[in-house]
Formats: structure tokens, sequence, C-alpha cells
């Protein structure tokens, strides 16, 4: 489990990380949200060890890592610049993670760059960005660490190897003690996999929200109500995020169980009533709307 308490990180006169609380499962697939500048490198420095909190704590699996080799060796980091060593092919790659994470599984590491068709002994400084952030990928799995961070691994990949890597993590977790944190500036890329996300934003985090109990506590129904006073009657019995009129027609975000929602709704006898289906984009939208922040302009 990763936690982390109240930690805050300067460079001169900006904040790029302030007050951050938050705790990830071990287990689970956590999606690290926010544009550009919003902290999520500088979080995920911190909590491998390669920055120290100016301020708080963080903490895996109850140790420490920053300055302990043993909490750092359960840990692969892919930085969004992930660093090769000059003029190696993906095989020395191999070599040199090796001599450092003891679980290394070299046989695997072949057999998976042969299948992504990446050669072992092209030079690395001639690869695409994507097959650049293919090979980054290839070698965090094989290193075997229960932890991977994650910083923008998705961009630079197409649709079709975005999903063969999604399919490698699924395949991890359901095989060993896996936990990998992702972060990107796009929802999008991350709502078919995580389990949990967090949304930075100036350095601070606005939420955190398992996806599951987000998708079954927040719903729109659109209704036709027989007269104004049932509307009114209708906003003090539920729990109404935001509501929309198109002339007669009500659009309602609304948090509680569909099924109790539309109880409530169908007790008024409406003209017409349905619940329409929400993308997690259109969930947190609405959860982000409440707290004052429009995340269409943040993470869109």
């Amino acid at each position: 489990m990763i936690a982390a308490a109240h930690i805050s990180k300067r460079f001169g006169i900006i904040e790029a990380v302030k007050d951050v609380s938050v705790t990830i499962k071990k287990g689970e697939v956590f999606g690290l949200i926010g544009t550009n500048g919003a902290g999520k490198s500088t979080f995920l420095r911190m909590a491998c060890g390669v920055l120290k909190p100016d301020s708080g704590s963080i903490l895996i699996d109850e140790k420490s890592v920053y300055e302990n080799p043993a909490a750092k060796s359960e840990i692969f980091f892919i930085s969004d610049d992930q660093y090769f060593l000059p003029n190696a092919n993906p095989l020395d790659m191999a070599q040199f993670y090796r001599n450092y994470y003891s679980g290394f599984d070299m046989a695997r590491f072949l057999e998976m760059i042969g299948k992504f068709g990446l050669s072992r002994r092209r030079k690395i400084n001639t690869f695409s960005k994507g097959m650049k952030k293919q090979l980054s990928v290839l070698l965090g799995i094989c290193a075997n660490t229960k932890y991977m961070f994650c910083d923008e691994t998705f961009d630079g990949l197409d649709p079709v190897m975005r999903q063969a890597v999604k399919s490698i993590f699924a395949g991890e977790l359901a095989e060993r003690d896996f936990t990998p944190v992702i972060a990107s500036h796009n929802l999008r890329e991350l709502e078919d996999i995580c389990d949990s996300v967090g949304i930075l934003h100036q350095g601070g985090f606005l939420m955190q929200k398992d996806l599951e109990e987000m998708k079954l506590n927040i719903h729109t129904i659109q209704c036709v109500l027989q007269n104004l006073e049932d509307e009114t009657a209708l906003m003090h019995t539920i729990d109404i995020i935001k509501i929309e009129k198109r002339g007669r027609l009500s659009i309602i975000t609304a948090r509680g169980k569909k099924e109790e929602i539309m109880n409530k709704v169908q007790s008024l006898h409406p003209i017409f009533a349905e619940i329409l289906p929400l993308s997690l984009e259109e969930i947190f939208i609405s959860e982000t709307e409440v707290v004052g922040y429009d995340i269409k302009k943040l993470i869109f």
C-alpha cells in the first residue's frame, strides 16, 4: 500500500505539490490525472524515492523509500522521458536492469520484445517515441517489481499498442502482487483500466474516487413532470448535483442508488422518465463542478 500524508514539494517559488494526502491500495490500478504542471511527475518522483518531500511523509508498505535501496528495489519507475544508456540497445538495458532487480526475467523479456516486433540489438536512439514507450513497459514488467509508476506511459502509443499494454497489466494483476500507478493528462486513456482515480490540480488533490463506487452512485435522469410543483418536490427528495432544463424536459444528475432515484421520480407520476448511462468522463465533470472546477478545462 502507498500512503502519502500531507506531502509538499517546492522548487524555488514554485510549489509543485502542496499538502497532498492519498492512499493507494495494494493490487489496484490507480490513475493519477492532471494537466501538465499539475504535480503528477513530482508526486511520482517522491513516491519512488527520487525526491524527498519538503514536508509530510510517503510510505510504501509502511517503509520510507527515500535513501532506502531495499524499498526502491520493489519499484519500477517509467518517467515521461525515460533514460536509456548512451548507444544502448534493448538487450543492453535488460542486462542493466537485471543487475539491479534480482527478479528480472530475461527469458520473458526476450520473448516479449519479439512479440512486440522490437529488435534486441537495434540502437534505442533510433527508436520512435512509441517504440521507446513499449520498451520501457516491457523492461518494467520483466523486472517483476511490486509497484510500477508510469508517467504518461500511454502517450505516444497507437491504439493497438495501448490496448496491448493494458492487457499485459491485467495479466500481471491476475497472476502476482502488482500495483501500477499511471499518471496521465487524459482521463479517457484510463477509464477502462483503473480501479480508482485521483485528480491533481495546481499541486493539490481535488478528489480521489473509487470508479466502481462512482458509477453505482451517480446517475442522470431525463424526465417530464406534470407541473412545477412536482419539480420542486423532486428537488427536495433526491440528492441533485445539477439540473438542466430543455423546455419541459428536465435533465437531472443525482447522487444515490439507481432504483431509489427512479422510485422517487416515478412516485410523482411523470409524463416521461428514464435513466441515461453515464461515461466516466461525465461522472468526473459532475463531481468536479460541485467543488467549483470545470474538469473539461483541466484534463480534456
